[in-house]
């Protein structure tokens, strides 16, 4: 049975809003936040070793050039479950007027957006606030809006213009992320279109996510999102030019510095679980600031909602590592539970003594 959701009354954005703020309430005071644990990074400083994949290459006639760029992209997930791709070919113009509809969307008076509310997890058009209310111990400063766009793309029906430029986006993402998964699928020594046919990807699972974390007066108390995996295979993230996305590493916590009209790309429990544990997904969070709202796009991929995800059989040499399962019910059971860490895919692998 699909899980229902509830919402607070108010989103973040209209309670940040509220005339002489001084202080958030306590059902936002998150305790799993831990200063000592962020390395921190100057805004513009780019060499903080989050690994680059250069997107031209990957697509180069040249085998050369082709294999070096997939031994990168193999590298960066196997070593960190996330990277920056350049030079991807999409309109910087576009992404522009990505953020710009996102920022209209959350604009609108708190009853247009209302309209767009959903009540379950598996709604194709769903805004709300936290992640879900009705689990969580304190709630996280975040509006959001989900819209599934593939393999049937919805949409809200405003701000005006926002549907095609979420389909024009969201066409353009697919192409640079079906690239990548046969990057990928070759990095694992599989044929190019292996992970394509086997979890079908061209009823392939999209999802267009759009986030706006606002000013916080105690940003020290409060998270924009708690440390997580996500379901599915890629994430592509776009953001406005205020940084708050950290991803652990080797135990610590590295704050993204996105390099201009780069895409921001994180490996997910799908991709984990697809390549038995030789790809590992990514841990991430968002903290907030009491400066400059935040907003990102992200863009999630994931097989067809009817496929069974299990190990590529050419990677399980003697026992398989993970329990395979229908990817609808592992994405309705992520998004009814509580976010914390790899709680989900915890459930689905097998441990052994």
């Amino acid at each position: 049975m699909t899980t229902r959701i509830i919402q607070p009354s108010i989103s973040v954005k209209t309670l940040s809003e509220s005339p002489n703020l001084k202080s958030i309430p306590s059902n936002y005071v998150n305790s799993d936040i831990y200063p000592s644990d962020i390395i921190a990074s100057k805004p513009q400083d780019y060499s903080n070793s989050i690994p680059t994949v250069d997107f031209s290459l990957l697509t180069s006639i040249d085998p050369h050039q082709r294999s070096q760029a997939i031994n990168n992209l193999n590298k960066a997930c196997q070593e960190w479950g996330f990277f920056m791709v350049v030079n991807h070919g999409i309109q910087e113009s576009l992404m522009k007027k990505v953020i710009d509809g996102t920022q209209g969307f959350f604009n609108l008076r708190e009853e247009e957006k209302k309209e767009f509310e959903g009540k379950h997890v598996l709604d194709p058009i769903r805004y709300g606030t936290s992640f879900n209310t009705s689990k969580e111990k304190a709630f996280f400063w975040r509006d959001y809006l989900k819209v599934f766009v593939h393999p049937k793309f919805h949409s809200p029906s405003k701000p005006d213009r926002y549907s095609d430029i979420m389909w024009e986006y969201c066409e353009k993402v697919r192409e640079v992320t079906k690239v990548l998964l046969g990057g990928l699928s070759q990095g694992l020594g599989l044929e190019e279109c292996y992970l394509e046919k086997t979890l079908e990807m061209k009823s392939g699972f999209q999802i267009f996510i759009a986030n706006y974390y606002p000013c916080c007066p105690q940003p020290e108390l409060a998270l924009g999102m708690p440390p997580h995996s996500d379901h599915g295979l890629l994430t592509l993230i776009i953001q406005n030019q205020v940084g708050g996305l950290q991803v652990q590493h080797q135990g610590k916590w590295i704050h993204v510095n996105a390099l201009p009209n780069s895409l921001l790309v994180n490996t997910r429990d799908h991709l984990e679980i697809f390549s038995n544990g030789k790809y590992k997904c990514n841990v991430h969070k968002v903290v907030v600031n009491n400066t400059s709202p935040r907003i990102s796009v992200a863009v999630a991929h994931g097989p067809s909602l009817e496929a069974i995800v299990s190990p590529a059989s050419p990677l399980v040499q003697s026992e398989t590592n993970y329990i395979p399962m229908k990817y609808k019910d592992y994405m309705e059971m992520q998004q009814s539970n509580q976010l914390h860490q790899k709680s989900i895919l915890e459930q689905v692998k097998i441990q052994r003594n």
